[in-house]
């Protein structure tokens, strides 16, 4: 009997390690997804908070990015984020210690590819740079990648679709924020399209006490925008920019780098896509500078232009009105709050509005799959 105690006792020990191993792929196979991310383009990173809220574990992020207020903000919230520089100095497998990626995501510059821009697609210098996102995903061959672009052509969005070999899916912000922004996203992840929150602008703005004073303007900007209101009333809808005058509690104007010429004044609804705006302010530049939008409404798309009082605005009350804050503009990209609080908010504008709206990549990176526990 002793002896046949200590046999089963001696197989116990050795099936220790092997139960060990088993436990700990039960609980991979729960839900722990681990990668290794290469983000090129990367900004502020934006794909490293999206990455958290999709419950991703990340043993490596890779970052290639050139703007130096964009990285000291990715630095001061992931410090072990590693840092390459330009696109064009990243080389496979050299920069990567010959570990493989997991996932390679990016927005390529999109100046070139913009409706709002000249089209110059890709004989513009900084378009040019999608080709290094696809040099470095046939060379890197990750498990999954994510391109996200502007709307454009069809001739560049099919380049893009051949090079890629993935049809884009178009996805507007307004579903998961406050803000009106189409994009499109070129993936390999099966995703679930994300539903609508139903989130208006004034479930971002901050409390008044909040909002420091240079964010309000001036009465004589009032003054000017009823002056406006007068006298659009009367013009009905023989206005040149072809919006409907009438009041909605829908989407904000859209937003974009170039700003483009038109004068409606007062609150009107753009029937292509439901946006609201309050009115017009009494400053210098174009038209998309000067446009107020109601907090009832969505957010205008995010642009990288900031300063010059270039900053979404909006309607503080029936007489005061005031630009969105730092924070009410990470809000609309579901950016936390102040994560950008590192560099002037002439930075921080510009950066959120060349970024991602994360939960739009949260839920794309959602339909990673979890990975099957194997055993030699």
């Amino acid at each position: 009997f002793t002896w046949l105690a200590q046999q089963v006792m001696l197989n116990l020990l050795c099936l220790t390690p092997l139960m060990r191993i088993i436990q700990r792929s039960k609980k991979l196979s729960r839900g722990k997804r681990e990668m290794r991310v290469l983000s090129l383009f990367d900004g502020m990173s934006c794909a490293r908070i999206a990455l958290e809220r999709a419950g991703i574990n990340v043993t490596s992020y890779y970052a290639s990015e050139v703007d130096k207020y964009a990285m000291k903000v990715a630095q001061a919230n992931y410090p072990d984020t590693v840092q390459l520089g330009s696109v064009t100095d990243v080389m496979w497998p050299e920069t990567f210690e010959k570990l493989p990626i997991d996932l390679l995501i990016g927005g390529s510059p999109c100046q070139g590819f913009s409706f709002a821009g000249k089209q110059l697609n890709f004989d513009d210098p900084r378009s040019a740079l999608f080709w290094e996102y696809v040099r470095l995903l046939k060379e890197c061959k990750p498990r999954y990648f994510l391109l996200e672009n502007v709307r454009m052509n069809q001739r560049s969005q099919d380049v893009i679709t051949e090079a890629l070999g993935v049809k884009p899916i178009a996805i507007n912000s307004s579903l998961v924020s406050a803000q009106n922004r189409k994009r499109l996203y070129w993936t390999n992840i099966p995703f679930k399209y994300p539903l609508d929150k139903e989130i208006m602008m004034k479930d971002i703005l901050q409390d008044p006490d909040k909002v420091s004073p240079e964010h309000y303007h001036s009465m004589k900007a009032v003054e000017y925008m009823e002056r406006g209101n007068e006298k659009w009333g009367q013009a009905g809808s023989r206005r040149a920019d072809g919006y409907e005058q009438t009041p909605q509690t829908q989407k904000s104007f859209t937003l974009t780098a170039n700003m483009h010429k038109g004068v409606p004044y007062n609150y009107f609804k753009d029937t292509r896509s439901g946006l609201i705006k309050a009115g017009e302010a009494d400053l210098k530049g174009h038209d998309y500078n000067r446009r107020v939008y109601h907090p009832d409404g969505k957010a205008p798309t995010l642009a990288a232009a900031s300063g010059g009082n270039l900053e979404p605005k909006t309607l503080a009350s029936t007489t005061t009105w005031r630009k969105l804050t730092p924070v009410e503009v990470e809000r609309l990209q579901t950016v936390p709050d102040n994560y950008t609080d590192h560099v002037s908010n002439t930075q921080r504008y510009k950066m959120l509005g060349n970024g991602f709206t994360v939960d739009v990549i949260a839920q794309i990176l959602r339909g990673i799959p979890v990975p099957a526990c194997t055993m030699s």
